[in-house]
């Protein structure tokens, strides 16, 4: 599904350089590389804030920490990802509110939204789900309608820029209040091991949630606030920082990567290619069709047996997770969502995806339809 060694090898230099100086300098927590990646992620993203941490699901659960939310607290979520926000919200002792996915984006559905707003909602997290933008503008519209939080989460769709209906643009995560992400080695930007970051405009929010991540101090044994320990470590922020200047080359090669796709599968009727925005870039995180007539598990096996990887993001939606079981509040049936789960299935897609390899992905998937 992704080819981190290939991609490792044609930036080779700069990285093991990278890395034996931080080595040299034994600096392996809090070193000077730290400061340094989060001030060029924040000139990348045009945010004021950027503060590393351990993983996309600290940099969620801080996000939450720093707002004052009280238990029972209600926080909006998409039903169709990955568990991490809705997790923390039940970590933390709030109540996630499931909202079905949209029909095209596979992103949190606006159909119904304001609905699901009530007196007890304090925030909304916002998924930017397989590389592209929410749309972005009606959130923030009712956000500030009824005085919410906006949580973005970018880990699938870092790079990704959002365009405003008056022509302005922003990067995915720097819009809501406080944007999330993972660096995850298979994330657009990712690391050789674990890694997050939170991003904010707002100062105060930005110097609690450095406070939280660092066990609630804002100096050495004097703790303000309850915290955690989430720290990114010096030797993935110089991993990062190198990867860093790359990331709109490799926004572009997935992007082109994905074309190839769309262009060799759009014949087929019993395939929904992904569906593109208008208001935002897609800097596929995934290739993600929707398989008809039953036959994405039948299709799968098919391409295992061929040596392709597949993989299905998400196989169940977070509503029907046991883990939430009697946790969670929704105002619809999510029919849209548990359909989905039913029929998504992902494409090898990465930066060195070479043209041939995917002609052949795509014969073995004609001739899966084809015969």
């Amino acid at each position: 599904m992704v080819d981190l060694h290939a991609q490792y090898l044609k930036i080779k230099s700069e990285i093991d350089a990278a890395v034996q100086q931080v080595i040299d300098s034994s600096a392996f927590i809090n070193g000077p590389g730290v400061d340094r990646f989060a001030e060029n992620l924040a000139g990348y993203l045009g945010v004021k804030h950027v503060i590393p941490c351990a993983n996309g699901t600290d940099a969620l659960m801080m996000a939450l920490m720093v707002l004052d939310l009280k238990p029972d607290d209600e926080v909006i979520v998409p039903t169709f990802g990955y568990v991490a926000a809705a997790e923390v919200i039940s970590f933390l002792h709030l109540i996630p509110v499931m909202v079905d996915a949209d029909c095209g984006s596979f992103n949190i559905s606006l159909d119904e939204l304001e609905q699901y707003i009530t007196s007890k909602t304090k925030a909304i997290i916002p998924v930017h789900l397989f590389g592209q933008c929410c749309r972005m503008e009606p959130i923030m519209q009712l956000s500030q309608k009824y005085n919410l939080y906006v949580i973005e989460d970018n880990a699938q769709s870092l790079g990704a820029t959002y365009t405003f209906s008056d022509g302005k643009k922003k990067k995915a995560g720097a819009i809501g209040d406080i944007g999330c992400t993972s660096f995850f080695p298979a994330k657009n930007l990712g690391c050789f091991g674990d890694g997050g970051a939170v991003f904010t405009d707002h100062d105060e929010l930005a110097e609690k949630i450095r406070m939280t991540a660092n066990h609630g101090q804002s100096e050495k044994y004097c703790h303000k606030i309850i915290g955690c320990n989430s720290r990114l470590d010096t030797l993935q922020a110089a991993i990062l920082d190198v990867k860093l200047k790359y990331l709109d080359a490799y926004s572009e090669a997935r992007y082109a990567a994905a074309q190839r796709y769309t262009e060799g599968l759009k014949k087929i009727d019993e395939l929904e290619l992904p569906a593109e925005e208008p208001f935002s870039t897609h800097v596929y995180n995934q290739y993600t069709v929707k398989v008809k007539n039953g036959k994405r598990d039948a299709l799968k096996a098919c391409l295992h047996e061929k040596g392709i990887p597949s993989a299905v993001y998400y196989p169940l939606p977070l509503h029907k997770q046991q883990a939430f079981k009697g946790i969670i509040r929704t105002v619809s049936s999510l029919d849209y969502a548990t359909q989905l789960c039913g029929e998504v299935l992902s494409l090898p897609m990465h930066t060195e995806l070479e043209p041939g390899v995917q002609q052949f992905i795509i014969d073995e998937i004609r001739c899966f339809f084809e015969g």
